[in-house]
C-alpha cells in the first residue's frame, strides 16, 4: 500500500501531519504518542523575537470545539533553530517550520534564518493566525497582501513553500491563487475560525484576548468546503485540516482534494490518533483494492 504523497517536492511516507500549534516542538507529545507515525510535523508558529503570548485565560471549550488565544507564544527563531530543531530531528520525520511575522521584511528575514538550518524540510507561512494584533491574519485576508508575504519568503527560501490560509474571508480561492502566484508550492487550510465566548457569571468575555480561534469537529464542514474549492482552483498540492478526529474524517478531506491532512485539536484528545488515522486509511484502501493514495485524491469533485 503506497500512502506516500508529494508536497511541492517534499515526499512524505504517509499523508498525516502534525498541525502547527498543538504539536509544539514534540517535547510534550512524546510522553504520550509516537512521532514516527507522522508523515511530517509542523512546529509551533515561530517569530523572529520571543513572544510571551496573550493574557490568560487562553483556552475555552465549546460544544464540539475549542477556542484558543495563545498569541503565538514561542522562544524566538534563534532558540528554535539552535535548540528545538536539532532535538526534534532525531526522530527522522520531516520538519515543517511554521513562521509568522508582522511585516514583509520580517517574513523575509525568518525565511533566511531557517534556510540556514539543515533540519527544515519545508516552510509554512502563517498568514492566518487570528490571535495576534500585528500581522497574523491580516496578511491572509486579501490576495495582494498574501501575494506579497509569499513573495517575500520565496526570495530567501528555495525549498518547498507552504502557505496556510484563513477561512475568515469572502473568497478563499482568490487568496490561494495569489499565494501560488507569489511562489507557494503547497496550500494548507484551514486555520481557525474567529470566535468568542462570554461568562454569564462575570458578564465578561472568557478569553483574556476576548476573541480566539475556534478549532475541532465544529469547523470540519467549513474546512472541507474550503479544501474542495481551493484544490480545484489551484494546480499545487493542498493540505487539509480542521476537525479531523478519525480516518473517516481524513478520507473525506482527501476525497475533497487534499493530498495530505493535518491533525491539530485531535492530538489534544487522543495522542494515538496519528496511528489510528494512518491504519484506518490503509484499511480502507486495502478493502477497496486501492493501491495508491493518489487514486482517491479529489474523487468527490464534480
Amino acid at each position: 500500500m503506497n500512502l506516500s504523497t508529494d508536497l511541492g517536492g517534499l515526499t512524505i511516507q504517509n499523508p498525516v501531519i502534525a498541525a502547527s500549534g498543538t504539536f509544539g516542538y514534540g517535547e510534550e507529545y512524546i510522553r504520550a504518542g509516537d512521532i514516527g507515525w507522522f508523515g511530517a510535523v509542523s512546529i509551533k508558529g515561530t517569530t523572529i523575537a520571543p513572544r510571551v503570548g496573550n493574557t490568560p485565560p487562553r483556552t475555552c471549550e465549546t460544544p464540539s470545539g475549542l477556542l484558543n488565544s495563545i498569541g503565538l507564544e514561542n522562544p524566538g527563531a534563534e532558540v528554535v533553530i539552535g535548540r528545538k530543531l536539532p532535538w526534534l530531528a532525531q526522530f527522522k520525520v520531516p520538519i515543517i517550520a511554521n513562521i509568522s511575522a508582522g511585516s514583509y521584511h520580517e517574513f523575509s528575514e525568518l525565511a533566511g534564518m531557517f534556510a540556514q538550518s539543515p533540519y527544515v524540510s519545508a516552510l509554512e507561512v502563517n498568514v492566518s493566525c487570528p490571535n495576534v494584533k500585528a500581522g497574523g491574519m491580516a496578511f491572509g485576508t486579501s490576495p495582494d497582501t498574501c501575494y506579497e508575504a509569499t513573495k517575500a519568503v520565496r526570495k530567501r527560501w528555495e525549498g518547498p513553500l507552504i502557505v496556510k490560509l484563513t477561512p475568515n474571508v469572502t473568497d478563499i480561492t482568490s487568496i490561494a491563487e495569489a499565494a501560488v502566484e507569489g511562489g507557494a508550492d503547497v496550500i494548507s487550510l484551514i486555520n481557525t475560525l474567529l470566535g468568542m465566548a462570554i461568562d454569564i457569571s462575570s458578564m465578561r468575555p472568557v478569553l483574556g484576548n476576548v476573541k480566539g480561534g475556534l478549532s475541532g469537529p465544529a469547523i470540519k464542514p467549513v474546512a472541507l468546503r474550503c479544501v474542495w474549492e481551493v484544490s480545484q482552483a489551484v494546480s499545487v498540492p493542498v493540505i487539509g485540516m480542521g476537525g479531523i478526529f478519525s480516518a473517516q474524517d481524513a478520507l473525506e478531506f482527501i476525497m475533497a482534494g487534499a493530498n495530505a491532512v493535518a491533525l491539530g485539536t485531535g492530538l489534544l484528545t487522543d495522542p494515538e490518533m496519528p496511528r489510528k488515522v494512518v491504519l484506518g486509511i490503509r484499511e480502507y484502501c486495502a478493502a477497496r483494492g486501492v493501491g495508491s493514495l493518489q487514486e482517491i485524491v479529489g474523487t468527490a469533485w464534480d
